[in-house]
This record gives C-alpha cells, sequence and structure tokens, in this order.
C-alpha cells in the first residue's frame, strides 16, 4: 500500500475521539478516563467537614454595646447548631480596624470569622495607611441587619420635617448647631451628608460618645443631631426632642410615622448595620454554609428580641450582595469624607 492509501485508511476511521477508541479497545479507554480523573481537583475535604474544631468570633467593638450582643448571640446560635463551639473574642479600636485588619491576615480556613459594623466603611477611609484592603482581604458573608438613625430637633428649633429646617438653616447660614457622638463617627457624617445634599452650612459640635451628645441636645446646647432610634424613642415620647426623619430607605418599625431623609434628600442614606466578614480566600462550601447558619439564626426568637430592642431589622443578605452593599457604602463615605474634608482624630 502507497502513502496516500494509507493516509486515505487514516481519514476513514475518522478523527479526535473516534480515532482514539479505534486505536485502544475499551479497556484500555476506560482505564485512561480512571488516569485523567486522577489529575481532576479534589473536593475541599476540609471545607466539607468544617467546623471540626473551634472557631474564633471576632467582634469589632467593646463589651456591652450592640455589636457585642449580636456576635455574642450569633456564637452561641452556631455552636449549638453546628456542634463546635464559636468563641466570641472583643477586638475593639480604631473604629473596626483593627479586628478588620486580624480578619484579613487570618488564615482563610474559616476558623476566624469577624462580625463589624458600618463604622468599618468609614474608617478604611478616614485612615489611608491601612495594612490590608477591605475591599480585596476580606470575604463578605451576610449583611446582618439594618438600623436607622434619625434626624432629631430640640423641641425650641421651630421646624416639623427636614425642608422646614433646611429653610431656616438658609436663612441662618452657619448659626444652627448640629451635635454629634463625636469626629468621623456615623452620626458625624450624617449631619456632612445632609448639608451636601440640602446645600446648607451647619457647625459641627463633636461629642465622646452617643450619650453626652443625646445630653446635650436635650439641654439645647445644640439644635439638631443623628441619633439611634433606640436611644432617642423615650426623649420623643416625653417632647424632650422632635423627630423629623429616618436615615434608612424604610420607615423604622418603631416610629411608622416618621419618614426616610431620602424622600427629601437623595443621597442620604445612612444605615448602622451589622455585618458578617470571614478571610478572603475562604472556601465557597464554608462561607455558603455560615451564610445557611446566619439565615437560621436571624429567626430564632432571642435574636429577634434583641433586634427589636435594638431598633434594627434583620437582613440576611447573600455574599454576593453584601460584597455590592460593602463596596457603595465604602465609595459613598469616601465622597463624604472628602468633600467636608474630615480628617481622623
Amino acid at each position: 500500500m502507497n502513502n496516500k492509501a494509507k493516509v486515505e485508511r487514516r481519514k476513514s476511521k475518522g478523527s479526535g475521539l473516534a480515532w482514539f477508541y479505534f486505536r485502544h479497545p475499551p479497556s484500555a479507554f476506560r482505564l485512561g478516563l480512571v488516569c485523567a480523573a486522577a489529575f481532576l481537583p479534589a473536593p475541599n475535604a476540609a471545607a466539607q467537614t468544617w467546623p471540626a474544631k473551634s472557631v474564633r468570633m471576632v467582634i469589632a467593638f467593646a463589651p456591652g454595646g450592640g455589636t457585642d450582643i449580636m456576635g455574642r448571640l450569633l456564637s452561641k446560635k452556631f455552636s449549638e447548631s453546628m456542634g463546635q463551639s464559636f468563641v466570641p473574642e472583643n477586638r475593639a479600636g480604631a473604629g473596626g480596624l483593627l479586628a478588620a485588619e486580624l480578619t484579613a491576615k487570618a488564615p482563610p480556613d474559616g476558623y476566624l470569622v469577624m462580625v463589624s459594623t458600618a463604622s468599618l466603611s468609614v474608617n478604611v477611609n478616614l485612615h489611608k495607611k491601612l495594612a490590608f484592603d477591605p475591599l480585596k482581604d476580606l470575604a463578605p458573608v451576610s449583611w446582618l441587619a439594618s438600623v436607622p438613625l434619625m434626624l432629631v430637633v430640640h423641641p425650641s428649633v421651630p421646624v416639623r420635617n427636614p425642608r422646614e429646617l433646611v429653610a431656616l438653616a438658609k436663612k441662618r447660614p452657619g448659626q444652627l448647631n448640629a451635635g454629634s457622638n463625636g469626629t468621623g463617627t456615623t452620626s458625624h457624617l450624617a449631619i456632612e451628608m445632609f448639608n451636601q445634599s440640602a446645600g446648607i452650612k451647619t457647625t459641627h459640635i463633636p461629642y465622646k460618645g452617643g450619650g453626652p451628645a443625646q445630653i446635650a441636645l436635650i439641654a439645647g446646647e445644640v439644635d439638631f443631631r443623628f441619633s439611634s432610634v433606640l436611644s432617642g424613642i423615650n426623649h420623643i415620647r416625653t417632647g424632650k426632642q422632635r423627630p423629623l426623619a429616618v436615615t434608612t430607605a424604610k420607615r423604622s418599625f418603631l416610629l411608622p410615622e416618621v419618614p426616610p431623609l431620602s424622600s427629601f434628600y437623595p443621597d442620604t442614606e445612612c444605615d448602622q448595620w451589622y455585618a458578617m466578614f470571614l478571610p478572603a480566600g475562604t472556601p465557597k462550601e464554608i462561607i455558603a454554609k455560615l451564610h445557611g447558619e446566619v439565615v437560621k439564626a436571624l429567626s430564632a426568637p432571642d435574636v429577634k428580641d434583641f433586634m427589636a430592642k435594638d431598633g434594627a431589622e434583620a437582613v440576611g443578605s447573600t455574599p454576593e450582595e453584601l460584597a455590592a452593599f460593602f463596596r457603595k457604602e465604602v465609595a459613598k463615605y469616601a465622597r463624604v469624607i472628602a468633600a467636608a474634608n474630615v480628617k481622623a482624630d
């Protein structure tokens, strides 16, 4: 048989998989598949058995506050449902940055989980020289809860809604005093956001925490402030302060008659959220399993009770939804901080 005939004979036998099958009998073909399978990536055994030991639950703020209570409630729920201890560990400092850096640098194996708040998206902008990238080095798990701030005024301020407050501020530029929980806090940046959106100028008076700021408003030292709904609701009922708006897109279930500030002035949403993160690179199986546990825990009666007492509403977002929300929050506060030239204390 000449060379041309040999080529034609090969063509008649087909090519690709058919040609391989022709040249190799079925038993050899099956052996080839077995060998190829040996080189495929194996399922992540560690992820499938997670958690196989105790897990550190890092809480970004000091004991006794809302973040601490939230973190400890979830730790208890996870321990009960997963059969391994989730151990609460408070790592307060730098507005949540110490806990975030610890999380970002931890091994991505699921044995360190962080609970933090909206302060994280503020402080990554106030402190430029970070040892980690919050958008790259943290793996979002779930947006846990949404907590509104509330725009309140002293009873002597002759306004009944945000538009009237803005009109008064424009008549008296720089003369209205706005109290906050401190420079760089979300209560401060809510003031700056309001000023920028409404086109007004007010004087910021920082206090050392929400308690002193609340006392200052009741005493008439400041004209208005952004406070938590929970801390202000009793003073509203006694007539010591007047609510004008809430800072979330939805009304608060505690004060359903108070409208969202964004319905008057766009770009004034300011959510005191809680969220959960893992180190970047954590296997998706672990993230998915932890997210499922979060959703389950948020429906538990004691967690719901805490939410109600804190003025919070459960969210339980997917990891992807939290990732998008967190990017948006970081970018939002970057704009507000730059426009107001806010500096960290």
